[in-house]
């Protein structure tokens, strides 16, 4: 049977027709919410018998597929004087210039478009008319154009012969790729414990275009256990492209390593890993336009024999592309996104499937296939989808732009000032109320500023002139236009914060439940497997994350002896944060009895800098003889690698680290063996109290579970994280120390899991003893 290959018009043209320069300077594109009204306003006005949102389609079959071009036409008018296919468009760029300079791409989804409807209904000829609608003034432009049958049926064979090459390629490589992944075999046999079970519950939930939730403790090889099943799922026809999703580069590593172990039995799978533009970008310094980078310049005429050379590799991960954009002198990211069309497997963060900012149009908006999302270290989802659903903007902000353009951008001044005047009008009457206020509506009179900050700033920006205030006007547009989508979407999951420090204010839309956004979101994909060490409790991960009821929640206890790790609990300790002052002194005795049984390498975690701060410096009074390891804020990706490398095996002495919890230290590192003794844990990794957070709480309190969602939950998850650090192999052994009266009660250690031998630890003294005898029986 012959593979049917799908397309949607819009993309086959771009596809096609794309030509010359890449330009991403600032354009007047038109702004999505006002464009669908402007569709719907003209589509109303048109003339009895007009049908609006006409779908047509056509298959051409080839030796090697079935092509299916598909689209949805504007409107249809049909009368005896012609047939007219409209294509409507909303734009903010100037009717006259748009009249002047034709849209090559406009034209020939138009034509696309003609031909489909003269094709379907045997038409001699088809008037076409593009319609611009400016969305500013209300004005509209018509540009009509009478073509025959034949004509269009000319234009359309020579794009459909273009594309055809790359489909017929892509479709003979799907075969070679079918047939290499449905005799790999898996690369880690037999199973570890656990291993096959997760294995089995991913390829089951793809197959049959499900949901789950999974908590694999560490060590089974989680991402392996993801990527096996679900990659021989697209053998079989289930899906048509995997995305492995990431909150870090530690994972996105993880998950290019999977894949090269597998190609290394054998697998052939093209993938593509995605790198953030500002990092993979050439010329940093400059404007992406053909006048400041040379990649830029020609980038689209210089585009498919890039691609050519691309296709030749499995591996496109970011040193490849890097490699063939240099050769062909095209922009590494813009190929990156393009590589993306033909890749079996995309590996790239979170963003890029679920931020409304930046999710990838071209697969979610306009092709919808059948895509499997796995979603790794997923804890991580519930604060990330927050961020990506809430909006903020602050009142120095503009302030600092008003200053900057005062005597160059009259118009932006003036609109500036206005927000301002409003933030300072909010801001006298929250510092009355004690500087914070929450309502669950949006705010009063701030719409019309910011939109007019929005049409003035966008006029200016269209005519990129190069100036030295250019790049704050741009950051203060698009923070506002992010602002003003949120805007758009508010709910009751919502709330509005304004927040006043010093003179600043900050208004944020703050967006308490992310499930019903996460759950439009998850439509994008057929199938989606959230997956992490943990996933504590599976329900409030089922529930936050937008997941139907019937999704399948699975927990895979560890694959290692549970003698290997010996887990205590001080629990005469508060770790609050009014005792936290007097917890000090027994807190360093008990890391100083916790590590002097074995020399080696240590953790110990804590929930903020200020407390970790307090123990360090009475910690260094009391201990000469150990390193001492500090995490330090904002530190960057070269400080995080050398404080790992001094968790050396080499160590003449013992060594500390001192870390946050929830931090970069708190997760996805690999300390195995004797690089890693022990950890101490301090307080039961609750968020810090603040006004968002209880917002939180009183939000889902309506469920009776505010503490738990805001608090309880997020806290236990982050003790997990800290805690999985210790044993990471079956050969490692490690010994845990809970510290804080709270691990004592019974509805956090109902939280802990089943698989810890937990004891109390007692005084310093009996807490060594016990530590003695641990480390004994494992030598």
């Amino acid at each position: 049977m012959k593979e049917r290959h799908q397309i949607a018009v819009r993309t086959l043209v771009d596809v096609v027709l794309r030509a010359g320069d890449l330009d991403m300077r600032f354009s007047l594109s038109g702004r999505p919410l006002e464009g669908i009204r402007a569709h719907q306003k003209i589509q109303r006005q048109r003339p009895e018998g007009y049908r609006p949102e006409v779908p047509v389609s056509i298959e051409v079959e080839t030796a090697d597929l079935i092509l299916v071009v598909s689209g949805r036409i504007d409107g249809v008018i049909e009368s005896d004087e012609a047939i007219i296919v409209e294509e409507i468009k909303s734009t903010t760029n100037d009717l006259k210039t748009i009249e002047k300079a034709p849209n090559h791409c406009h034209w020939g989804q138009a034509k696309v478009y003609a031909y489909l409807l003269a094709s379907a209904q045997d038409l001699g000829a088809v008037t076409i008319r593009l319609t611009y609608y400016h969305l500013d003034t209300g004005d509209t432009l018509e540009l009509a154009e009478v073509w025959t049958r034949d004509g269009l049926e000319t234009f359309f064979q020579e794009l459909i012969d273009r594309y055809l090459k790359w489909a017929t390629i892509l479709v003979r490589w799907r075969h070679l790729r079918n047939a290499a992944i449905l005799s790999v075999g898996f690369p880690f046999m037999p199973y570890r414990t656990g291993q096959r079970s997760m294995a089995v519950a991913v390829y089951r939930t793809i197959r049959d275009g499900g949901q789950a939730i999974i908590q694999a403790a560490t060590g089974i090889g989680k991402t392996m256990a993801a990527l096996f099943p679900a990659i021989k799922t697209l053998a079989e026809g289930h899906i048509d492209r995997i995305f492995f999703l990431t909150a870090r580069n530690t994972g996105k590593a993880a998950a290019i390593r999977a894949l090269n172990i597998l190609q290394e039995a054998g697998l052939r799978l093209k993938r593509v890993s995605l790198t953030a533009k500002d990092q993979i970008c050439f010329c940093p310094d400059a404007t992406c336009n053909p006048e400041e980078c040379a990649y830029a310049k020609g980038h689209f005429d210089r585009l498919p024999e890039a691609l050519d050379d691309a296709f030749s590799r499995d591996n496109l991960d970011r040193s490849a592309i890097e490699a063939v954009a240099h050769t062909h002198r095209v922009c590494p990211f813009e190929l990156s996104l393009e590589l993306c069309r033909w890749a079996d497997c995309i590996v790239c963060d979170y963003n890029y499937a679920f931020d409304p900012r930046v999710y990838l149009k071209r697969f979610f908006d306009e092709e919808n296939g059948a895509y499997a999302f796995l979603v790794d270290e997923a804890h991580n989802m519930v604060d990330r989808s927050r961020d990506m659903f809430s909006a903020k903007l602050s009142k120095s902000d503009f302030l600092e732009l008003r200053r900057a353009v005062k005597n160059h951008l009259p118009a932006v001044y003036r609109a500036a000032g206005k927000i301002n005047t409003w933030m300072l009008d909010a801001r006298k009457r929250i510092q009355e109320t004690g500087g914070f206020q929450s309502e669950t509506r949006l705010p009063e009179g701030l719409e019309p500023l910011l939109r007019a900050f929005l049409r003035v700033s966008e006029r200016w920006l269209a005519k990129n002139q190069s100036t030295p205030f250019r790049e704050i006007v741009m950051e203060r547009y698009f923070e506002t236009s992010g602002f003003m989508r949120v805007w758009d979407q508010f709910d009751d999951s919502y709330v509005t914060c304004r927040q006043a420090t010093g003179k600043d204010l900050q208004v944020k839309l703050f967006c308490l439940d992310p499930s019903s956004h996460l759950r439009l979101a998850l439509r994008r994909s057929r199938s989606v497997i959230f997956f992490s060490a943990t996933m504590t409790p599976a329900r409030y991960f089922r529930d936050i994350l937008g997941c139907e009821p019937t999704a399948a929640m699975l927990a895979i206890p560890s694959p290692f002896l549970r003698q290997n790790l010996k887990v205590l609990i001080a629990s005469g300790i508060s770790t609050y944060y009014a005792q936290r002052e007097e917890s000090v002194d027994r807190i360093v005795a008990l890391v100083r009895s916790f590590i002097h049984p074995k020399k080696g390498n240590y953790l110990c975690f804590f929930p903020s800098y200020e407390y970790m701060t307090m123990v360090v410096d009475r910690f260094e009074e009391q201990e000469g003889d150990v390193q001492v390891l500090v995490q330090v804020r904002e530190m960057d990706e070269a400080g995080r690698a050398r404080f790992l490398d001094r968790f050396s095996t080499q160590n003449d002495q013992t060594m500390v680290g001192f870390a946050v919890m929830g931090g970069i230290f708190g997760e996805g590192i690999d300390l195995v063996g004797e690089r890693l003794s022990g950890a101490v844990i301090v307080g039961v990794g609750l968020p810090a109290i603040c006004p968002e957070r209880d917002l939180i709480r009183d939000y889902f309190d309506r469920r009776k579970a505010g503490f738990d969602f805001a608090y309880r939950f997020p806290g236990i998850n982050r003790v997990l994280q800290a805690a999985g650090r210790v044993i990471r192999t079956d050969q490692d052994r490690g010994a845990l120390l809970l510290v804080d009266q709270r691990f004592g009660r019974s509805i956090y250690q109902g939280l802990l899991p089943d698989h810890w031998a937990m004891a109390m630890a007692g005084s310093e003294e009996q807490m060594e003893n016990q530590l003695k005898r641990f480390w004994s029986s494992v030598n």
